[in-house]
């Protein structure tokens, strides 16, 4: 018998909120940790994702579209606007854009048996369409090309790079129009 083809068009995406976030902290959690298996107990960083979950959680705008099979969880996007005046990306450019409105894209994350199907760019899709922000930024770990040209093949540029974090990996700052 031959193996399934997985593509990300057989995929179920549900849309979840801030006040989602008791049901769906635990299945972040998990797919993050299955991402991570091979360096979760050395890596500091990696293990406060609970933390980064509860406070991207707590913002009141806070946006997560977590894709399914069936009942499996396969990946997951968030992410929320930024406060005004905290549009750290600005730094970067001169002239900066006059619309200021931004999404910061914190997370997605595919489970290894469904990359390269286009699940991750389908739930960056779901999560970025209709969006009210003029833009979306997101950070990228600078040790990781070809996921920075994945996000370049999707419109964003890199603008920059900054270390958010003192025990954090550098990082490409990447920005989009999203109007």
């Amino acid at each position: 018998m031959e193996p399934s083809l997985k593509t990300a068009d057989a995929l179920e995406l549900r849309r979840f909120s801030h006040d989602d976030l008791p049901d769906i902290r635990q299945t972040l959690i998990d797919v993050h940790a299955n991402v991570h298996a091979d360096r979760m107990g050395d890596d500091e960083f990696r293990q406060k994702f609970p933390w980064f979950v509860d406070h991207w959680g707590g913002h009141p705008r806070f946006s997560c579209v977590i894709a399914y099979d069936g009942s499996e969880p396969v990946g997951f996007a968030y992410g929320a606007p930024a406060k005004d005046g905290r549009e750290w990306w600005r730094e970067h450019l001169n002239p900066a854009p006059e619309r200021t409105a931004t999404f910061s894209f914190s997370e997605l994350m595919v489970r290894e048996k469904w990359r390269k199907t286009g699940a991750a760019e389908r739930l960056t899709r779901a999560l970025l369409d209709g969006r009210d922000e003029a833009l979306t930024v997101l950070l990228v770990d600078t040790t990781h090309p070809r996921v920075q040209a994945l996000y370049e093949r999707w419109n964003f540029r890199k603008v920059g790079e900054r270390q958010p974090f003192p025990d954090s990996p550098k990082s490409s700052s990447h920005l989009a129009s999203l109007r």
